[in-house]
């Protein structure tokens, strides 16, 4: 066997990939190999596209919670990476073989990623299903290729940052077309929604998003963001109101929480935090916390890397820790 344990390919070194993956025959993404066929299922065929080499056993508890996912994600890669499932009990003079090279066996699920005749990655145990995304997804990116829906996510979100809403709503609608369980192209069309005025259409793509997606950072984040439209909505009318009123009386937190969240739908974010940050500098615990509380409301909505997050998150702490 001619692959190196542990040596990654010039691609993984930020080298041009020596090929892209191309896509696999659709009854062969998901196969059985054994010592016979390594070789040819595994080590040549890595040359072409990248080669997933799931190491199990039937004893093993774990084996059966990671097999599923595998296969699911694999599937969903379209046909731009194979996985070869391999029985150790079954194959264990190529168990000895491997080891000798520098491939840890002595537990499983064993899950090794094979790129131009190499191994590229491995991981031990049974991962969530988006930690095995992410090594696939990583793997993808190795040989030059991505899963599919990611470049559609990329362009989606560049629309929406230059301010192309009715774009980017129709590219997260074909990334959801191709992966229903994607969090990212959830948040995005409800975002997108949002950026067109239509919050009713974005509560029921919303409501239409995966349980098992309900808790994610981008689910969370566009549901705080419809929330804060509809608070800003009338807010925002009223927004010379809350300027007037703290002219007279600076003390006045209401008016002073008032405007942040008009300042917001309008569109103001660091007026808007500021305003929220001179709250919690006069009262820390006014109406039960409730500047900070809206300000972290603000972050999720934002997101926790925008520019106006970061810059607030910081003067946050400083106040909290002085």
């Amino acid at each position: 066997m001619d692959f190196i344990i542990g040596k990654k390919p010039a691609a993984a070194r930020g080298a041009p990939a020596e090929q892209a993956p191309s896509a696999a025959p659709a009854d062969g993404v998901i196969i059985e190999g054994d010592q016979a066929t390594f070789m040819r299922d595994v080590v040549e065929a890595s040359r072409n596209q990248p080669v997933i080499v799931d190491f199990w056993a039937t004893w093993c508890g774990p084996c059966k919670q990671l097999t599923p996912t595998l296969e699911k994600v694999v599937r969903s890669a379209g046909g731009r990476i194979r996985l070869v499932k391999i029985d150790i009990d079954k194959n264990q003079a190529l168990v000895r073989q491997l080891a000798q090279l520098g491939l840890p066996l002595q537990s499983v699920p064993t899950v090794a990623a094979f790129w131009q005749g190499q191994i590229a990655d491995l991981f031990q145990g049974a991962l969530p299903e988006s930690e095995v995304r992410r090594f696939i997804e990583n793997l993808l990116k190795v040989a030059g290729g991505t899963m599919p829906g990611a470049d559609l996510l990329a362009e989606a979100k560049a629309a929406l940052e230059q301010g192309q809403a009715e774009e980017a709503a129709e590219i997260f609608s074909a990334a959801l077309q191709q992966e229903p369980d994607s969090a990212e192209a959830w948040g995005g069309l409800a975002r997108a929604l949002l950026a067109l005025g239509r919050e009713e259409e974005a509560r029921q793509a919303l409501d239409q998003v995966p349980p098992k997606l309900a808790d994610h950072a981008e689910i969370a984040g566009a549901r705080s963001a419809l929330a804060l439209a509809e608070e800003g909505r009338a807010a925002r009318a009223k927004l010379s109101t809350y300027q007037k009123r703290l002219a007279a009386d600076p003390a006045d937190h209401q008016a002073r929480y008032d405007l942040a969240t008009a300042l917001n739908a309008d569109g103001q974010r660091e007026a808007a935090a500021e305003a929220l940050l001179e709250i919690i500098r006069r009262d820390r615990a006014w109406n039960e916390d409730a500047a900070r509380l809206q300000l972290l409301k603000f972050f999720e909505a934002w997101g926790f890397d925008d520019p106006a997050t970061m810059a607030a998150r910081r003067k946050l702490s400083a106040l909290l820790f002085r």
